[in-house]
């Protein structure tokens, strides 16, 4: 967007700095991820760029850490199981949290408040405080070091993201739709499936993929509550770190980036398509 005619040369100054001051802020948050995708070509096992990567000779660059990593059962079986794990607690953390922010959007329930502080709470209580309570009171009732437990304990991660993002849909949502479809005769239900979710829908999906990457990059809870049989992905890179310095970690990695730029695409496309359902311009 260029300038209107009668800025002043100060305010001309500190719109391009801001914009400068921008740049390099997103520059030093990328940077060990632009440092470490090449890195992961490297054909020698060294976490630094050698001089054949400098000169760009192809026989510095190599998909050997690529190749490694498919071959390799124990990190095929992480991740297998990050996906299984993530899969099922964003599915329960969907249903959940929608119900929760469907409840809490009423503004006769009392305690909303409150209810809310304890919905969200696992996004503000320290990790670790989390993960020691999960890990006794699983231990308790037999479901530690199985998946259920894992599952059960990603769900609790994952419940306020969807609360979050399902409430600020609902804040522009119409509620004299679900009443024109009630007076129309349609039940509750039919109200809900045909009316409310189609609405609401872009936010759940995105509240859902909040929580699957939530659960697939968490390793604390893991640490504690999970067997060796539930081993995931980032328990298995964090393993590698400790026991061998492997550049299959890097090839890991670079992968994982990936998935997370596509499912965070998923998310800003989803956030325009729920403004224009709203009528309002995505920006």
């Amino acid at each position: 967007m260029a300038l209107p005619a009668y800025t002043t040369p100060a305010e001309r100054l500190w719109y391009y700095s801001f914009r400068v001051i921008c740049g390099l802020i997103f520059f030093f948050l990328i940077a060990p991820i632009l440092i470490m995708v090449p890195l992961s070509f490297n054909a020698q096992p060294y976490f630094t760029f050698t001089y054949e990567m400098l000169a760009l000779q192809s026989e510095g660059y190599s998909l050997r850490w690529y190749e490694e990593l498919f071959s390799s059962s124990s990190w095929l079986r992480s991740i297998r199981n990050s996906f299984i794990i993530g899969i099922a607690s964003a599915l329960l953390a969907t249903i959940l949290g929608t119900l929760a922010a469907l409840g809490l959007s009423r503004s006769h329930v009392p305690g909303r408040g409150l209810i809310m502080g304890v919905l969200i709470s696992p996004m503000i209580v320290p990790l670790i405080i989390s993960a020691a309570g999960m890990f006794f009171f699983f231990s308790s009732v037999n479901l530690a070091q199985t998946f259920t437990g894992v599952i059960l304990a990603h769900t609790a991660l994952g419940v306020p993201f969807v609360v979050i993002t399902v409430t600020a849909t609902l804040i522009g949502f119409d509620d004299s739709l679900a009443k024109a479809a009630a007076s129309l005769g349609a039940t509750p239900r039919q109200t809900f499936f045909r009316v409310t979710l189609p609405l609401i829908l872009p936010g759940v999906i995105s509240g859902a993929l909040f929580a699957f990457i939530t659960s697939f990059d968490e390793i604390v809870i893991v640490l504690f509550v999970a067997g060796v049989e539930q081993r995931t992905n980032p328990r298995e890179m964090w393993s590698g770190i400790r026991e061998q310095i492997s550049p299959t970690i890097l090839a890991v990695a670079t992968i994982l980036v990936m998935l997370s730029i596509a499912l965070l695409t998923a998310v800003e496309l989803l956030r325009r398509r729920s403004e224009r359902m709203r009528g309002l311009t995505p920006g």
